[in-house]
């Protein structure tokens, strides 16, 4: 079984029995380190069997200690292991029967080794496209769409931005509702202006002598590209009315 995250097996019951959590709970616990996280992602992962909450007579849902460690689970090994829903339900499942299972290989693993290093040039991560395909649960005809309206591009090489992984997945979700490929042009657009206006700002850094300069650029990229995400972020939500808790 899944160990809880501390306290051992008693205050694991007593947190199953007595401490379920809402939804919102859940969304703030598990933003402490998926700042990204949101309602609907996980409804999502419910919806695809990942998780199952209890119900109250109401609807309602109710997490467990158990629910919100396994939701960890799923998220970490998204995020730093790239892996398709299908591979980490399996994974899952067969750690709470009790086999010691590897964790599969698909595309290319995070570790604690990725942290940014003081280099004259941006190290870039790179999958296959069969690594792509494999990572994001796409198939050919889905990528070859979404290449065409400049969703997705490869890289001179013909691999990918691991990055890529991300979009796709995020394509394939919004699918889910209804919105295709040639709706989210305007999107792809917009970010394309973001990005040309943080890179303006840095452009000078970048072409400093100083290559200690020239790695406080791509720091400076960083720091800009989450501020812009988080205005944009917070500009939808303001447009479409909506709070998250």
């Amino acid at each position: 079984m899944l160990q809880t995250p501390s306290g051992g097996a008693g205050s694991g019951t007593a947190a199953r029995d007595s401490g379920l959590m809402s939804i919102g709970t859940v969304l703030n616990v598990l933003r402490d380190e998926f700042p990204e996280v949101t309602i609907s992602k996980i409804r999502f992962l419910e919806s695809e069997g990942l998780v199952e909450p209890r119900r109250t007579p109401s609807g309602y849902r109710k997490f467990s200690a158990g629910d919100v460690e396994r939701l960890g689970h799923i998220l970490r090994m998204q995020r730093d292991h790239y892996l398709p829903l299908k591979v980490i339900r399996e994974h899952l499942d067969a750690m709470e029967r009790g086999e010691a299972v590897p964790l599969p290989l698909v595309g290319r693993q995070r570790t604690a080794q990725d942290a940014p290093a003081a280099v004259e040039g941006p190290t870039v991560a790179r999958v296959g496209r069969a690594e792509l395909l494999a990572a994001a649960d796409i198939d050919e005809g889905e990528l070859k769409e979404w290449e065409s309206y400049g969703l997705i591009a490869p890289l001179e090489d013909g691999a990918y931005d691991a990055e890529a992984v991300t979009v796709a997945a995020l394509v394939a979700e919004l699918g889910r509702f209804g919105i295709e490929p040639r709706h989210l042009r305007v999107m792809k657009a917009a970010a394309d202006r973001e990005a040309g206006l943080v890179d303006q700002i840095v452009a000078p850094l970048k072409r400093h002598r100083n290559p200690q300069t020239r790695a406080h650029a791509e720091a400076r990229t960083k720091e800009l590209a989450d501020l812009t995400m988080k205005l944009h972020a917070a500009l939808v939500k303001t447009a479409l009315g909506v709070r998250i808790p």
